[in-house]
């Protein structure tokens, strides 16, 4: 946080941003800049970078623990599609910026309830497998409900705020932002703590966790409930930023082991230090600032292509 602080097109020392973090009132009018650019630009986007990648971090660790697939992401369940369909219905609309976040996140808290009561409606023996698939068809009509309106869009206005925003970013985050969408991912972090014994449990299969005294049905509808909160809060203000949920939670499970309690922390550490260097990376390294998602990708696949390959070579 303190290497993304002072990087950038504005370079800073440690000392400039001690003094504009300390003691912003007392800075000479030369130092006036500093102050501008840690308060108003930097910090919120740090500090929204190391928070919005903690909560994918988490959320991505508790569903591959929850689904027992190391290929589950936040987004499986389709609530980054409704997020974006959200958005993107809210730029078609010509609505404000709130408009857009608060659309997006009730579009990804929507498409999961979809999924859920499809879910349920369909009774068969393995939920976890009717969860992902019921997650993946309603995805891909959200998915085509995007394309659609990007086509209807203004091509010279409107389909490129779609793109912007589908592509993932914090330049646009405010401390406000910040103070509207943190309260819901901190409450989503709450179950995952509190019932972080009982999350290993559902690595066992139903009928031996259910022997375990454990309620199955119920522990997985309240992580899922927490984890689509923590993701729609953070998706609705970013856009949505890929491979976060997906590489994190294996670079923690190789460093800790699988147990959900030693699991969940590193795993919150590594997310959140992850988005932030890959925002440093986006706005330093070229002459105009990079798509957040992008360079999660970039850096993201290789990275999750070495982990795999560690885990082979250790085996």
């Amino acid at each position: 946080m303190a290497l993304a602080m002072t990087s950038g097109k504005y370079p800073l020392t440690l000392g400039q941003l001690w003094q504009a973090l300390v003691w912003p009132d007392r800075a000479a009018a030369s130092e006036a800049a500093v102050a501008i650019v840690v308060w108003e630009v930097r910090l919120p986007r740090v500090l929204t970078g190391a928070l919005v990648g903690a909560a994918l971090a988490a959320a991505g660790a508790t569903y591959q623990g929850m689904f027992r697939n190391p290929l589950v992401s936040p987004d499986i369940l389709g609530v980054s599609a409704g997020a974006g369909l959200g958005a993107a219905l809210g730029i078609f609309l010509g609505g404000s910026i709130v408009l857009v976040q608060l659309l997006a996140f009730g579009g990804g808290l929507l498409a999961v309830a979809a999924v859920l009561v499809l879910a349920m409606a369909v009774r068969r023996h393995d939920q976890v497998l009717v969860l992902v698939l019921a997650g993946m068809a309603v995805g891909t009509l959200l998915g085509a409900g995007i394309s659609l309106l990007k086509i209807l869009a203004d091509p010279y206005t409107q389909l490129s705020a779609i793109t912007f925003w589908l592509l993932g970013g914090l330049h646009a985050v405010t401390l406000a932002d910040l103070r509207a969408a943190g309260p819901l991912m901190l409450v989503g972090l709450v179950p995952m703590v509190l019932l972080r014994w009982r999350v290993n449990l559902l690595s066992l299969s139903d009928d031996e966790a259910q022997a375990l005294g454990v309620h199955v049905l119920r522990l997985r509808l309240l992580l899922v409930i927490a984890a689509t909160l923590m993701t729609a809060a953070a998706v609705s203000i970013t856009g949505i930023i890929g491979w976060v949920g997906l590489m994190v939670p294996h670079a923690a499970r190789l460093l800790v082991g699988p147990e959900f309690g030693r699991l969940l922390p590193v795993a919150l550490l590594l997310g959140a230090g992850f988005v932030v260097l890959a925002d440093t990376l986006a706005r330093s390294t070229a002459g105009i600032e990079l798509p957040l998602g992008v360079v999660t990708a970039l850096v993201g696949a290789p990275c999750f292509l070495w982990l795999l390959a560690r885990s082979r070579w250790r085996a």
